[in-house]
């Protein structure tokens, strides 16, 4: 590397560096020793034999599924990061120095193939963490482990703390924090292209369908259109997209059933772990954070919506107002951090979901539900059948309400609660070590910042190759129900922070500038150079 690449290297290193003061160093210090005693109290229980995998395989398959799961969670997170940031820009400029990112995009990037890999990787999200789940929660909170107070089993383990820290960390921000700001490296290996090809083939099963339905239903309740880069399905393309959507109707039917039965008649999880709490208690917190799932995953799709509109046009009641002001506090600063806590309240109502879904009926003792076969009964056990409820009734159907009727978001008081809750949990810094990890992942795999390759966005506009637009999606319904599609990136999509443009250096100071911003501000700094010159 030559002198000015060094220069210039450091130059979008300090423009991505955050300001480290004794807070935020106390933070980094405090969060990475709460996710190295997390590790150590999960791994203890999984040799304790107390998890459901570890209990009926041995400890050290559990171990090794829920690491394979956290890292495979983590490319999951971080390419969607990549692959919703680098539409605006021009492929050729990455071409021919990343092969196989320029693979990934040639395959996500054509048609409505973005909406369909986001859709397929909602559900992969959720599958992962169901089975993290299974392998790092306790059966008996009661069992002993490492000698531990009740109270420090209590908060770790069956609440799930130290599963909800380490997944985050490890699972999630690390790798969205590095792909945000590293797209390009980020996605190029087999390793992410592999993950596009299985999210694609999660979607064209048809399992996720039925949310198609949802979204043509809220399309004619709102009056607003899908927005589609395809031509509309017909002949045998439409009997085969309609065939999957009465599939999935079907298997989702099936889902609520079982759950629902097993949790009336006391054969879920619930009732091994919390035996004094009646069954209608159960089936209301099954419904409870299947809502808060849902508020929160609605809240991000509004609140990037309305980032696009004037201050003076967000909100136009009194917890709407609160709201914005709150989340738009100088320059968006908010923003990042409701997302960072959104992310642990998301993960830790993910957790108990799987918790409260997973079935506790022995096969062969004639109680299988529905008098399904004894293998059937074993896999029910385990409550994937709550991943699929979770992704389409608590996930996506939220997303695709919030895109279609944001304001109602906004102005909902229980909107403005959780982001409070959600902005304290970011400022107690429970995952703030994702950054020291992010720094030490970048360093391992000499991943570059996205303009040491394409350039920023404003240089990108000098150098004739400027992004294409960003688009103005408000009153539009993108497919799959994710608004940060192929040409709106400034929105989040699945749970993700990737508002922003590449190669963008504010990228986590709020809500992106609109290209017509870019441009302005590009003429004026052209403009008063050339006065100075003069």
């Amino acid at each position: 590397m030559t002198e000015v690449d060094t220069t210039k290297q450091q130059s979008h290193d300090d423009a991505h560096d955050v300001k480290i003061t004794p807070f935020v160093a106390f933070k980094y210090v405090a969060s990475i020793c709460l996710l190295v005693f997390s590790i150590v109290i999960v791994v203890a229980l999984i040799f304790t034999g107390n998890t459901r995998v570890s209990k009926e395989t041995n400890p050290w398959v559990a171990l090794v599924v829920m690491a394979l799961a956290v890292v495979w969670l983590s490319m999951i997170e971080g390419q969607q990061a990549s692959l919703v940031g680098l539409p605006p820009v021009d492929p050729d400029l990455y071409k021919d120095t990343h092969p196989i990112t320029y693979k990934n995009a040639a395959l996500a990037f054509k048609g409505d193939n973005l909406d369909r890999y986001l859709m397929g990787r909602q559900f992969m999200v959720l599958l992962v963490v169901f089975v993290i789940n299974q392998c790092g929660n306790p059966l008996d909170p009661t069992v002993d482990v490492l000698g531990l107070p009740d109270g420090v089993k209590l908060v770790f383990l069956d609440i799930g703390l130290g599963m909800i820290v380490f997944t985050c960390i490890l699972g999630q921000l690390t790798t969205q924090v590095n792909a945000s700001h590293c797209m390009i490296d980020f996605i190029n290996n087999y390793f992410a292209l592999f993950t596009l090809y299985t999210a694609m083939a999660v979607e064209f099963s048809g399992v996720m369908h039925s949310s198609y339905l949802i979204q043509n239903i809220l399309s004619v309740v709102s009056g607003k259109p899908i927005q589609s880069n395809e031509e509309p399905k017909s002949g045998f393309t439409f009997i085969f997209f309609w065939g999957r959507v009465l599939m999935s109707l079907a298997i989702l039917g099936f889902c609520l059933a079982v759950t629902l039965s097993a949790l009336f008649n006391g054969q879920t999880q619930m009732a091994v772990k919390y035996p004094n709490v009646p069954n209608g208690v159960s089936v209301f917190l099954f419904f409870f954070f299947m809502a808060i799932v849902g508020m929160l995953e609605g809240m991000q799709i509004a609140f990037f919506a309305v980032a696009k509109l004037p201050a003076e046009e967000r909100g136009n009641s009194f917890f709407g107002k609160k709201t914005c002001d709150l989340l738009f506090k100088g320059n968006g600063e908010n923003l990042p951090g409701f997302m960072i806590g959104r992310q642990l309240t998301v993960v830790f109502s993910f957790f108990l979901v799987a918790s409260i879904t997973g079935l506790n009926i022995t096969p062969g003792e004639g109680e299988n539900i529905f008098g399904v076969s004894d293998g059937a009964q074993a896999f029910l056990n385990y409550g994937f059948q709550g991943a699929v409820i979770t992704t389409i009734l608590a996930s996506i159907t939220w997303q695709l309400a919030a895109s279609a009727f944001p304001m109602a978001f906004l102005n909902n008081p229980v909107t403005y609660i959780l982001l409070c809750i959600a902005l304290f949990l970011e400022w107690t810094g429970l995952c703030a070590g994702a950054w020291v990890l992010a720094r030490v992942m970048k360093k391992v795999t000499k991943i570059q910042y996205d303009e040491v390759y394409v350039g920023t966005p404003e240089e990108r506009i000098e150098n004739g190759r400027a992004d294409k637009e960003y688009g103005d999606d408000v009153g539009h319904l993108a497919g799959g129900g994710f608004v940060g599609h192929a040409y709106d990136v400034g929105h989040l999509a699945g749970g993700g922070f990737v508002g922003h443009a590449c190669g963008s250096h504010d990228a986590l100071d709020g809500p992106i500038r609109s290209k017509d911003a870019l441009e302005a501000q590009f003429a004026a700094t052209s403009s008063k150079d050339a006065l100075d010159q003069a």
